[in-house]
């Protein structure tokens, strides 16, 4: 075990009595439940359906886009709200009502694109304005193309990004394909801006995000278990696989990071799981929840 816990979770008979207090698995999706193809296998699937069979609430917690992770959230048939952009975003889709919106201040949206936009950066840096649960960019680049072909989404070119600005962005997202450099631009940022200003995470090695410094994964995992359904965090399973899973890891009483997940991540969880693309979530799911 790696992270700090008051379970012990090395025996058997402690990993099936932790097993029996879980009430409710929360799941990312990209490089979690979803790999390559972009889709939930039918093994993911199944190992989901089971544990919803004995009673267990499934969520999805993602950094995506609402509409973009909607397909997911129905693809597991999740009857949770649907947990969005790191957790700025919690909606239902029942119901269609909005337990959160927590967006980006104007102010500091308009900072973060005026350094984006310096000479040296506009033309490495394809940068991404989420307002109302559509994807507002400078102009169309190699890199959002690829990106709005993953997620399903149509973005609108709108040239000066500022224009867009009369309402928040629920998230501000920068990427480009050298991962260096998406590092080096987190840690100017982060010594610009504290966590109470802006949360900043990297949900992978080329997508630099910034949210309201009060949203992460964890916070929103903590709404859904312990306001939503009356739970306490040791009867909260996540499995993640980045940077913007920390937060849920650690808050969960089971938190397990994929096999392909950075270093620094799978050493805050408490187990690591095989990766995606060997459906490592489903063995998550069964060593945990069904044997």
């Amino acid at each position: 075990m790696h992270k700090a816990s008051t379970t012990d979770l090395s025996s058997t008979s402690n990993l099936a009595q932790v097993g029996k207090d879980i009430k409710l698995l929360v799941l990312d999706i990209d490089g979690t439940i979803a790999g390559h193809d972009n889709q939930v296998s039918e093994t993911v699937k199944d190992a989901i359906a089971k544990v919803q069979a004995k009673g267990i609430h499934v969520a999805i917690a993602t950094g995506r886009m609402y509409c973009s992770a909607l397909r997911f959230h129905q693809d597991i048939k999740s009857t949770l709200p649907l947990v969005a952009y790191q957790g700025a975003w919690i909606q239902d889709p029942k119901n269609k009502k909005i337990h959160r919106h927590l967006a980006v201040p104007r102010e500091i949206t308009q900072q973060l694109l005026d350094y984006f936009e310096q000479p040296q950066l506009r033309s490495l840096l394809s940068v991404h304005f989420y307002i109302n649960d559509q994807l507002y960019v400078r102009e169309m680049t190699t890199e959002t193309e690829l990106y709005a072909e993953r997620c399903g989404v149509n973005p609108i070119p709108v040239g000066d990004l500022r224009q867009v600005l009369s309402d928040e962005p629920t998230k501000v997202l920068a990427l480009c394909d050298d991962e260096n450099l998406i590092q080096e631009l987190l840690g100017n940022l982060r010594l610009q801006y504290t966590p109470a200003e802006l949360y900043m995470t990297t949900s992978v090695a080329t997508f630099l995000e910034a949210a309201n410094p009060f949203v992460n994964k964890g916070t929103a995992v903590r709404y859904l278990a312990e306001e939503l359904l009356g739970l306490e965090r040791d009867n909260v399973m996540t499995i993640g696989d980045n940077f913007n899973d920390v937060e849920m890891l650690e808050y969960a009483g089971i938190g397990v990071a994929m096999g392909s997940a950075p270093d620094p991540v799978q050493a805050i969880a408490n187990w690591v799981a095989p990766s995606v693309e060997n459906h490592g979530s489903a063995i998550a799911i069964e060593k945990f929840l069904l044997s």
